[in-house]
C-alpha cells in the first residue's frame, strides 16, 4: 500500500510540475511576442484580421487584444494587459514583459525545490516593498504646471508610431484633459464621456487640432453651410414616410391611387418640417436609423428651403455627448419637439479639409465640460494609430490627476527597485531571501529590453546603469537618443508613478495566481 501511495504522489507531483511548466511557457511566449515593441525604439506589429483589414501598432493592449490565444495562461496575459489599460492606460507592454520575466525567474526557484506558496508569499512581500521604494523616489507634480504635464505626455508618445508628432499631440492631450476637469477638486477624469476624437482623412498628423465644441464628419447636402446663433435640435425619429409594423404590401392598380399616396406622403413630411421650423430650430441633428431611412430627399428638400442645416447619421453613442455640449435634449417624437428642448451654439459651419468636409459647432454654452479632438492623417492606418496614441496620452494625464506623482522613465525606476530589493532580500530569512532576490533581478528585464530594442549593447548598458544606481543616482536611466546612461530628470523624461506602480502590482498578482495552479481540468 505504501508503494502505491508513493507512486501516486510522485505522479501527482510530475503533473503539477508539467502544468506549471506549460503555464510558464505559454505566458512567456506572449511576453516575448510583444517584448520587441517596448520603448521609444520598439518595433511595430502589422496585424491582419480574418476580413483582410490591416492594423499597424506597437500598443501592447491593441496587439494582445487582436492576438488569438488558446492556452488559458496566454489568455490571462491578455487580461493582464487589459487590466493595466483600464487602471493606467499606459504601460500595457511593460506589464506583460514584467510578468513574463518574473514567471521565468520562478523556474529556477521551483527547480531548487522551493514550494510555490512560499514563492507567491515572498513575491507579495517584494511587491509591497517595491511600492514603498517607488513612492520614496517619486516627484510631486502640480496640475497647474502645464510644462511638466506636457513632458509626461511626450514621454508616453515617444514610443508610438506617431512619435515624430509628439510635440503637437502632447500639448493637445494635456489641454483637452485639463479643460474637462477642475484641477483643484478632481480625482479622476472620464475620458470616454467628456473627450471625443474624430478622424478625418486628409492632411497630416501635424494638422490635428483641439475644438471647443463638436465636429461631425457629415455635412448638409443642399442646405445652408454657415449659421450663426444656431438653435440646435436633436431628433431620434424619422423624417420619412411611415412604414407598417409588419412586412405588408400595398397593391396599387391605377395612377390616381399612386398620386394620392405621394400626396399624403408629401403632406405628412411637410407637416413635420413646419413643426420643426416653428420652434425656431435652424440646425437639425438626426440620429441614424436601423429600421428605415432617417431622412429622405423630400424632407431634406423642405428643410433646405426653410434654411435649416441638417446633419444626418448621428451615432447613438454620441447622443449624450452632444446633449451635454450644446445643451439640447433628444426628442423621440415630433409632438414633443418644442423650443425648450433646443440647444444653442455661436457658430455652426462647414469647413473644407483635404478631399472632404466636416461640420464644426463652436461657441457652445457649456464650455469646459466637453472637448473634441479632430485628428488628421494621410490614411486610415495613421488615423487609427494617432487616435490610440492620443488615448494613451489622455490616460497619462488622468493618472497624474488620480495620483499626483511623477517618476523618471528609461528603466531608472526598475533599476532602482532591483538594487533596493536585493538589499531588502538580505534582511529576510531562508527561502524568502532567494525569492525576493529573483523578483528583483526579474525587474531588470525593462532596462535590458529598452537597450536591446534601441540597438545598444544591453549587457554593457545595464551594467553601467547598476553602477550609477549603486553610486546613489536614482534618476539615472537609459537615454536612447545618445545611447548612454544619463540623468533623465534633466532630459525631462517623465512618466506617472501610477503606471509603474500598477504594472508591478498587476504583474506580480498574475504571477502569484499562475504559481498556485497545480492542475487543469476541462469543464463539463
Amino acid at each position: 500500500m505504501a508503494k502505491v501511495a508513493k507512486a501516486d504522489t510522485l505522479r501527482r507531483r510530475d503533473k503539477e510540475r508539467d502544468v506549471r511548466e506549460s503555464n510558464i511557457i505559454a505566458a512567456k511566449a506572449v511576453a516575448d511576442a510583444v517584448r520587441t515593441s517596448l520603448g521609444p525604439r520598439g518595433m511595430d506589429k502589422m496585424i491582419q484580421d480574418e476580413n483582410g483589414e490591416v492594423l499597424i501598432t506597437n500598443d501592447g493592449a491593441t496587439i494582445l487584444t487582436k492576438m488569438k490565444c488558446f492556452h488559458p495562461a496566454a489568455k490571462m496575459m491578455q487580461e493582464l494587459s487589459k487590466a493595466q489599460d483600464v487602471e493606467a492606460g499606459d504601460g500595457t507592454t511593460s506589464v506583460v514583459v514584467l510578468a513574463g520575466s518574473i514567471l521565468d525567474s520562478t523556474r529556477n526557484l521551483l527547480a531548487k525545490g522551493i514550494h510555490p506558496t512560499m514563492i507567491a508569499e515572498s513575491f507579495l512581500r517584494a511587491t509591497t516593498e517595491a511600492e514603498k521604494i517607488l513612492e520614496s523616489i517619486a516627484i510631486p507634480v502640480d496640475l497647474t504646471d502645464r510644462e511638466t504635464l506636457v513632458h509626461a505626455a511626450t514621454t508616453c508618445l515617444s514610443s508610438k508610431v506617431v512619435s515624430s508628432d509628439s510635440q503637437i499631440l502632447a500639448p493637445i492631450a494635456v489641454d483637452a484633459t485639463l479643460k474637462v476637469i477642475d484641477p483643484d477638486t478632481a480625482h479622476n477624469v472620464d475620458i470616454n464621456e467628456n473627450i471625443r476624437v474624430v478622424q478625418q482623412v486628409g492632411g497630416t498628423v501635424e494638422d490635428t487640432e483641439l475644438v471647443n465644441g463638436l465636429v461631425f464628419p457629415k455635412v448638409s447636402s443642399n442646405g445652408p453651410t454657415n449659421i450663426t446663433n444656431a438653435k440646435i435640435g436633436l431628433i431620434q425619429f424619422c423624417l420619412s414616410a411611415p412604414k407598417t409594423d409588419l412586412e405588408n404590401n400595398v397593391v396599387i392598380s391605377e395612377y390616381a391611387q399612386m398620386d394620392r399616396i405621394l400626396r399624403e406622403e408629401r403632406k405628412y413630411i411637410l407637416k413635420m418640417c413646419k413643426k420643426i421650423k416653428e420652434t425656431g430650430c435652424n440646425v437639425l441633428l438626426v440620429q441614424k436609423s436601423i429600421l428605415r431611412d432617417a431622412t429622405n430627399d423630400l424632407s431634406l428638400h423642405f428643410l433646405a428651403k426653410m434654411k435649416i442645416m441638417v446633419i444626418t447619421d448621428v451615432e447613438r453613442q454620441d447622443i449624450e455627448f452632444i446633449s451635454k455640449t450644446v445643451g439640447c435634449k433628444p426628442v423621440a417624437h415630433i409632438d414633443s419637439f418644442t423650443e425648450d428642448r433646443l440647444g444653442s451654439a455661436g457658430l455652426v459651419e462647414q469647413v473644407s479639409m483635404g478631399a472632404g468636409r466636416v461640420t464644426k459647432v463652436t461657441g457652445c454654452p457649456n464650455q469646459g465640460q466637453t472637448v473634441t479632438v479632430l485628428v488628421r492623417g494621410s490614411n486610415k492606418l495613421v488615423l487609427g494609430e494617432a487616435e490610440r496614441s492620443l488615448h494613451d496620452a489622455f490616460c497619462v494625464i488622468r493618472c497624474l490627476v488620480k495620483k499626483r506623482f511623477l517618476i523618471v522613465g528609461g528603466g531608472a525606476p526598475e533599476a532602482e527597485l532591483a538594487l533596493r530589493l536585493e538589499q531588502y532580500a538580505k534582511t529576510l530569512p531562508g527561502e524568502a531571501q532567494f525569492c525576493v532576490k529573483a523578483f528583483a533581478q526579474a525587474l531588470e528585464v525593462v532596462p535590458y529590453t529598452l537597450s536591446e530594442n534601441a540597438g545598444l549593447n544591453a549587457i554593457e548598458i545595464v551594467t553601467e546603469l547598476r553602477r550609477q544606481h549603486k553610486l546613489g543616482n536614482a534618476q539615472s536611466g537609459i537615454n536612447v537618443r545618445s545611447g548612454k546612461i544619463s540623468d533623465l530628470k534633466d532630459e525631462n523624461v517623465f512618466q506617472p508613478l501610477l503606471v509603474t506602480l500598477s504594472a508591478i502590482t498587476l504583474a506580480s498578482e498574475t504571477v502569484r495566481m499562475l504559481l498556485k495552479i497545480d492542475d487543469m481540468c476541462a469543464s463539463i
